[in-house]
């Protein structure tokens, strides 16, 4: 399988030179628990942040079954991300959007995921990386795109590199990337 062809493996081949087995990372959406497992393999300690019960037992599970303890579980909005994590994060990942094969309704939304974003860039090391992948085939995440591309690209230059990354001839609104490192 090519990387570019599948946004969710390009993701990762672009996260892993940031990973070590001293990273500090946080899934802050994590979902179905792909990235968390990821990111649990291949760090020191991983927190993973949902607002779904169902997202927080399915992730358990995948992490047990792997024979992973590595990591922090936590059932709350990304956008309280300080009151559980104090210390420096060298990856952030974010997939924007809602539950695969769940609740459509039930989506992040724009304000929750600034603040997150915010609190993020606050905890980000220097060379630290956050990922985002923006899901945007429906209006939540219309809206949600927007208001993260509109912020990021008013990032101070001096203290961050962004990078965004859109695929061009696929149908149905692909995913994109947005990529922040810190300089300083």
């Amino acid at each position: 399988m090519s990387i570019i062809s599948k946004t969710t493996q390009l993701d990762k081949h672009l996260i892993k030179p940031y990973l070590n087995k001293d990273s500090i990372t946080v899934d802050m959406t994590i979902g179905n628990g792909n990235d968390t497992l990821f990111l649990a393999l291949n760090s020191k300690k991983v927190y993973g942040f949902d607002i779904q019960q169902i997202a927080i037992e399915k992730t358990e599970k995948l992490l047990k079954e792997n024979g992973l303890n590595n990591y922090k579980l936590i059932c709350d909005s990304h956008s309280n991300l300080d009151k559980y994590v104090s210390e420096l994060v060298d990856v952030f990942v974010f997939n924007f959007g809602y539950l695969p094969k769940s609740d459509k309704t039930i989506t992040t939304n724009a304000e929750s995921s600034l603040e997150a974003l915010k609190k993020a860039l606050e905890l980000l090391k220097v060379n630290g990386l956050i990922s985002m992948t923006l899901y945007h085939g429906h209006r939540s995440g219309v809206i949600e795109r927007e208001k993260i591309l509109d912020y990021v690209n008013k990032l101070d230059y001096n203290e961050y590199y962004v990078l965004y990354v859109k695929p061009f001839n696929q149908k149905n609104n692909p995913p994109e990337i947005v990529l922040i490192t810190r300089k300083k």
